[in-house]
């Protein structure tokens, strides 16, 4: 495609291709300046669920100005095919880094600082990316990373939609959340998972959970503990460990509350303090039921109303035995103490 013309951009030659589009080195010959050019393909162009995501992505990642997050410069929504015009980045995706092997612990541990860094700033304006993957990651030839591809991102408009079904797609399994794998929605505790999950994957050279297929897998998930790193990586620090197990507990109630406590310990590991993980997690009860979140208000409801009748209709019969209410009967005297 190279000496295509996109809009006022020169295709220059292909950069990449996934499940959103492909992705092209362009020039900008108003200002004389390379770019990356994401083309929405024509055949998806008039598919409403892909075109919706592509405008997502968009709009999402237009709302963020942070040097870990991909910075966008242009959109041709109205074109064909549909285009997004980004900064040009030379480096690398993160999965290219895993491929050749584990990853030097602080090295690993600084691309998961600037990983949290970049989600810190996309959840404090209310968006979670809920596809975090290495390939949704660039390592910049400088060293710096930057987060892309928020095509299944959900604002907190969007949000909203689930809590009357309306679910949309989940992420990457290998990523993917116990609760996510349960088919609930996302939130910013599943970017920390991800995120989690991507810094044990750099540290031990392997995920922590691989199976033979996607179900068994995902069972795993639900189930077990994954292996120690301790037990993979030696003389690894207690801290470190103790941080990526904490990302990436089963229950949502046991990891980090946000990115931002994460990038607190990433940045500074001396304040964590290792607990002992030596028995299995005892998932939460509310994390084992299934029930959707549209109908647990209304059982609660019933439960309350429920209770008051039954102190109600309590409270009628000790009155109709004629007990006072909250006074003991007084006893007849004893024989010894008649005339």
């Amino acid at each position: 495609m190279p000496d295509t013309a996109i809009g006022p951009y020169q295709i220059l030659g292909q950069l990449g291709a996934g499940g959103m589009g492909e992705v092209h080195r362009a020039l900008d010959p108003r200002i004389g300046r390379e770019v990356a050019l994401k083309l929405l393909p024509e055949s998806f162009a008039n598919d409403p669920d892909r075109r919706r995501r592509f405008e997502q992505e968009a709009r999402l990642a237009a709302s963020l100005n942070h040097p870990n997050v991909m910075a966008i410069y242009d959109v041709g929504l109205d074109q064909h095919p549909p285009y997004i015009v980004s900064e040009l980045v030379p480096g690398e995706s993160l999965r290219a880094v895993i491929a050749r092997g584990p990853v030097p612990v602080r090295k690993a541990v600084d691309i998961a600082a600037q990983i949290a860094s970049g989600l810190a700033a996309a959840h404090a304006a209310g968006i979670v990316h809920r596809d975090l993957k290495p390939d949704n990651v660039l390592l910049g030839a400088d060293g710096q990373i930057k987060l892309l591809d928020f095509g299944i991102a959900m604002d907190e408009a969007a949000r909203r939609l689930t809590w009357f079904g309306l679910s949309p797609p989940m992420g990457t399994p290998d990523y993917m959340a116990p609760e996510q794998v349960r088919g609930r929605r996302g939130d910013v505790r599943t970017d920390v998972y991800a995120l989690g999950t991507m810094l044990y994957e750099m540290i031990a050279g392997e995920l922590p959970y691989s199976a033979g297929n996607v179900h068994a897998m995902m069972r795993a998930k639900l189930n077990e503990d994954p292996r120690p790193l301790r037990e993979i990586v030696q003389d690894l620090d207690p801290k470190v460990e103790e941080i990526v197990m904490r990302a990436i507990a089963r229950s949502p109630r046991e990891r980090y509350p946000s990115a931002k406590d994460m990038l607190a310990d990433l940045e500074d590991p001396s304040r964590v303090i290792p607990q002992d993980r030596s028995a299995h997690e005892v998932p939460h009860l509310l994390d084992r039921l299934r029930f959707p979140r549209r109908i647990v208000a209304p059982l609660v409801l019933a439960l309350v109303i429920g209770t008051l009748l039954v102190l109600t209709w309590a409270s009628g019969h000790s009155s109709r035995r004629g007990d006072p209410p909250g006074r003991a009967p007084i006893p007849p005297p004893s024989a010894s103490a008649r005339p």
